[in-house]
C-alpha cells in the first residue's frame, strides 16, 4: 500500500483533527473485525480518504476506548459503517493483488512478499467474499497493468490508467448516480496521481533492480533519478490530476468531512509529491501529518 493521501494539519481546525484521527483508528478496528488482525497492518492514510468521501450521512458518534496499539490510553474511533467496511475490504483486495503483482517481479526479491502474502491470505478471501465485483476489477486492471510492464510502455497516461480505473471502481458503491459520477472523476484521478508519484518514490529502487517504472522510459532516463526537464513535466501532470480532482470535489457537498477533503486536495498532495520528489518523503515528516500516540494531533 501507499499512505500518499494526507491532509496538511496546518489547514486542520483541532475538531478536524480528532474527526480524522478517530476515521483512522476505526479503520483500523473495521480491519481487524471484518477481515483479521494481519489485516491491521496495511492501515494507511489513503483509504481514510476514501471513508470521507463516502461517509454516510447518517452514521454513529466516535466512541473511545483503549485498543491493542494503546491499551493504556483511550482514543476516539468511529464504530463500523458502510464507509468503513467499504474501505477496510477494498484495502484488502488491492493488498494482496499488489503482492502478488511483486511476487511475479522478477526484479524484486520474493520473501517478504510471500511473507506477507501468506499472512494477508485469510484476510482476502473474506474481503474477497465480500466485494467480489471490486477484486474482479482490481485483477483485471493489474493483469492489464502487467501486460503494459511486459511491453515496457513508455505512455505514462496509459500505464497509470490501469491503476486509475481501480480507484474508480469503488464510485459504483455510492447510490446516489450525481455523486457517484462525482467520486469516479475525483477517485480516476486520484489513481492517476498515485500512480505516478509512487513510481518516483520507487524510481531509484527500480533502476537499480531493473524492474518496470514508466517514468524511465516515458523520460529515456540513463540513471535512476529524474532529469530537470522530467521533473517539470511530471510535476505538470501531477498538478494537473490534482486540479481535476478539485473540481470534481466542489460538485458535491461532503459536510463535516470538507475541511479534510479540502486539506487534503489543496495542500496535503501537493507537500507529498513535493517532499516525494525532493527525496524527503520517508525522512522528513516535519511536514506531514500524522497519527502519533496523542489522539489530538495527527
Amino acid at each position: 500500500m501507499f499512505g500518499y493521501v494526507r491532509p496538511s494539519a496546518q489547514r486542520l481546525s483541532e475538531a478536524d483533527k480528532r474527526r480524522f484521527a478517530a476515521a483512522y483508528c476505526g479503520l483500523c478496528r473495521t480491519l481487524g473485525e471484518r477481515c483479521g488482525l494481519a489485516a491491521r497492518f496495511i492501515l494507511n492514510y489513503d483509504f481514510v480518504f476514501l471513508t470521507a468521501l463516502l461517509w454516510p450521512a447518517e452514521a454513529p458518534a466516535p466512541l473511545c476506548r483503549g485498543c491493542i496499539a494503546h491499551p493504556l490510553r483511550a482514543r476516539g474511533y468511529f464504530p463500523a459503517n458502510e464507509a468503513l467496511a467499504l474501505a477496510a475490504d477494498e484495502s484488502v483486495i488491492l493488498a494482496w493483488w499488489q503482492l502478488q503483482d511483486a511476487l511475479a517481479d522478477p526484479g524484486r526479491g520474493k520473501g517478504k512478499y510471500r511473507a506477507a502474502a501468506g499472512a494477508l491470505s485469510g484476510a482476502y478471501r473474506r474481503a474477497r467474499a465480500n466485494r467480489p465485483a471490486f477484486d474482479r476489477g482490481v485483477r483485471e486492471q493489474l493483469e492489464r497493468l502487467h501486460r503494459l510492464e511486459e511491453a515496457r510502455c513508455p505512455s505514462l497516461d496509459e500505464s497509470a490508467d490501469a491503476f486509475a480505473k481501480i480507484l474508480a471502481l469503488a464510485a459504483g458503491e455510492t447510490a446516489d448516480p450525481v455523486k457517484s459520477r462525482v467520486l469516479e472523476q475525483l477517485l480516476y484521478h486520484l489513481g492517476r496521481w498515485i500512480y505516478l508519484v509512487d513510481a518516483a518514490d520507487d524510481l531509484a529502487e527500480d533502476f537499480a533492480s531493473g524492474s518496470y517504472n514508466p517514468l524511465i522510459f516515458r523520460f529515456a532516463l540513463a540513471e535512476g533519478r529524474l532529469t530537470e526537464e522530467a521533473r517539470g513535466s511530471l510535476v505538470r501532470t501531477l498538478d494537473h490530476s490534482i486540479r481535476l480532482m478539485s473540481a470534481a470535489y466542489e460538485l458535491w457537498d461532503f459536510g463535516d468531512w470538507s475541511p479534510m477533503i479540502q486539506a487534503t486536495l489543496y495542500e496535503g498532495l501537493f507537500l507529498v509529491g513535493r517532499s516525494v520528489l525532493e527525496g524527503t518523503f520517508h525522512a522528513d515528516s516535519a511536514a506531514l501529518p500524522r497519527c502519533r500516540k496523542d489522539k489530538e494531533q495527527l
